[in-house]
């Protein structure tokens, strides 16, 4: 099950990970990556990835051979950290293409930056004292 025939992709569009591959949708958006994560299967619930223009992450042999036309990845480990790399290498991912902790990981809205002073007394007092720098989710 190689991957040889994958469409030319752009590395700033977005994923959609079945159910099984939850560790590796964390990190891709730990990353900066748009990835779309539900924990009901996506491919039932008619994720139109050539619409949104994501790239569907599967461990799931069905879901391959009824897709190979779309972008599609079949994800051969179990392991999460292999799994990224199987990503990362396939598609010519780089360091330029990586905004770390640009999204939030729970609901992979984008974050944002927020003046200090809106948090004070939301934080341990340690947490506020020793960092200039905030980020927040708007969900």
């Amino acid at each position: 099950m190689g991957n040889s025939s994958i469409p030319e992709f752009h590395i700033h569009a977005c994923f959609a990970a079945e159910k099984t591959l939850g560790t590796l949708a964390k990190w891709l958006r730990i990353l900066g990556f748009d990835t779309l994560y539900e924990q009901d299967d996506w491919n039932s619930r008619g994720v139109d990835s050539e619409k949104q223009e994501r790239m569907l992450l599967t461990r799931t042999k069905r879901i391959w051979e009824k897709n190979r036309s779309r972008k599609l990845i079949f994800i051969k480990s179990n392991h999460p950290f292999e799994q990224l790399k199987q990503v990362i290498q396939i598609l010519g991912i780089d360091r330029a293409d990586v905004r770390p902790f640009s999204r939030c990981v729970r609901c992979n809205t984008l974050i944002r930056r927020v003046d200090k002073a809106l948090l004070r007394g939301r934080l341990p007092d340690y947490i506020w004292e020793t960092h200039d720098t905030f980020q927040i989710c708007n969900q």
